[in-house]
């Protein structure tokens, strides 16, 4: 086991009573793997629709969105002095608005410190929520409190970012998994042994390492465990907090393929994070660009990508780098200056203003609002952005 303090390792997966990835565990065990998934995914996709018909729109019915965001502000107070007075707040997250449609997954990318993990754990109300509005299957969990939130956890789950962390050390992978079925009290005990080795071989892991320990297991395996984990109450809205960015590349790519196929065969909805812009552009249906704690930008995979609208978007997309040698030399790369103001004290008007090449009067004094420019639904925060388009 590891050395480090036990209790504070792991404390990030108990957050709300929350249980949260298809990694290969052994020479040859990869290819048998692949097709254990597809087996053993129809008897769990069975379960996984009948706790979510509840949800499905009745014929003739409008399908209304499984998660509605309206003007979530997310501050965090700064306090001095001996009477620990407050003199100002960090800005996390300000003012950010979306909707995740059922059975879509809606990425979120940005740079560090934007406020995306901070806007993923408030969806679930695993933060305090400073003012704004959280809707899940048309119920506002903004201010229940824990009691009445508990029936509503088992169907909204998340997949924390550090696969070490995130599982308790001190247990097997068998009671990792099972905990939320417990927690939940979902189905029998007698049963539960079974489900978790269900649950298992769905991950594409042996199920004959249900009583090994966490640090057994590789990084890419320990990550599937945490999947399992949040697949355990066949939940319909899953947070994803940026699930590979502590993998390896190879393994990344096995990760995200097992939510992939997970999402089509399961019916699952995501939430998901990453800095990632080749892994957002492959897995996600939307894609809303966050910097300095609001969206600036957000449509669907295509427009995002093959026409951005906001000049950040663009200097993060400038910065993938293309696999052909002979375009990668001819491509102009978007350098932004300067660095990224302090949520505490953001710039006014438009908070990316001293960074842009494009920035007027009009950018340092009014804070553009996200607004549509045309009936495709490609949302975008600059004043701008007809100019740019």
């Amino acid at each position: 086991c590891r050395s480090a303090p036990l209790d504070g390792v792991w404390a990030q997966s108990h957050i709300g009573l929350l249980a949260l990835g298809r990694a290969s565990d052994g020479a040859g065990f990869w290819g048998t793997a692949m097709n254990v998934t597809v087996e053993h995914a129809t008897d769990y996709a069975s379960d996984h629709a009948r706790s979510a018909a509840s949800s499905v729109a009745a014929p003739g019915q409008d399908a209304k969105p499984l998660v509605v965001v309206n003007n979530l502000r997310v501050h965090f107070p700064i306090r001095r002095g001996l009477m620990r007075k407050q003199v100002g707040a960090v800005r996390a997250v300000d003012d950010v608005s979306f909707t995740v449609e059922k059975g879509e997954t809606l990425g979120v990318v940005g740079e560090s410190g934007c406020g995306k993990s901070t806007t993923g754990l408030a969806v679930l109300k695993l933060l305090e929520i400073t003012a704004g509005s959280v809707f899940f299957r048309g119920q506002e969990l903004t201010h229940l409190s824990e009691p009445e939130l508990r029936p509503l956890r088992r169907h909204m789950m998340m997949i924390f970012q550090d696969p070490y962390s995130s599982l308790n050390p001190r247990l097997t992978v068998g009671a990792i998994v099972g905990e939320p079925l417990s927690v939940h009290n979902v189905g029998r005990a007698a049963d539960r042994g079974a489900r978790v080795s269900e649950l298992l071989r769905l991950v594409g892991l042996n199920p004959a390492f249900i009583n090994r320990y966490p640090h057994e297991f590789s990084g890419g395996q320990r990550q599937r465990i945490g999947i399992a984990r949040a697949l355990a109450t066949s939940p319909d809205f899953i947070v994803a907090d940026e699930p590979i960015s502590a993998l390896d590349v190879s393994i990344q790519a096995q990760v995200v393929n097992l939510m992939s196929d997970l999402k089509e065969q399961l019916g699952l909805t995501y939430l998901f994070i990453a800095h990632d812009l080749s892994m957002m552009r492959y897995i996600s249906d939307r894609v809303a660009v966050m910097y300095l704690g609001k969206i600036v930008e957000i449509g669907a995979r295509k427009q995002v990508f093959d026409e951005p609208l906001h000049p950040y978007t663009r200097a993060l997309l400038s910065a993938v780098p293309v696999a052909n040698p002979r375009l990668e030399r001819q491509r102009q790369r978007i350098i932004l200056e300067g660095d990224v103001p302090s949520p505490s004290s953001p710039p006014s008007g438009c908070h990316f203003h001293p960074r842009c090449r494009f920035a007027t009067d009009i950018c340092r004094q009014l804070e553009p609002p996200l607004r549509t420019l045309d009936t495709s639904a490609h949302q975008v925060a600059c004043h701008h952005a007809e100019e740019l388009a």
